[in-house]
């Protein structure tokens, strides 16, 4: 599904941004993936995305 329809951003990129980079806001979540820059309506759902997908994410172990 379409969040972004400004850029043609999907809830799959953000997923995918958020798995990858683990974002600590919307603002670091922004300059990963082109949300918010036009109009901002998606910014609300892009946060709800960006919030359960580092919710779904495996516990962070350090190694060495």
């Amino acid at each position: 599904m379409y969040v972004c329809l400004c850029n043609a951003v999907s809830d799959k990129t953000i997923r995918d941004a958020v798995r990858r980079y683990q974002p600590t806001s919307i603002q670091h979540l922004r300059q990963l993936v082109p949300v918010g820059k036009q109009c901002g309506k998606c910014i609300r759902a892009a946060r709800e995305i960006m919030h359960e997908e580092l919710q779904n994410l495996p516990p962070y172990k350090e190694i060495a």
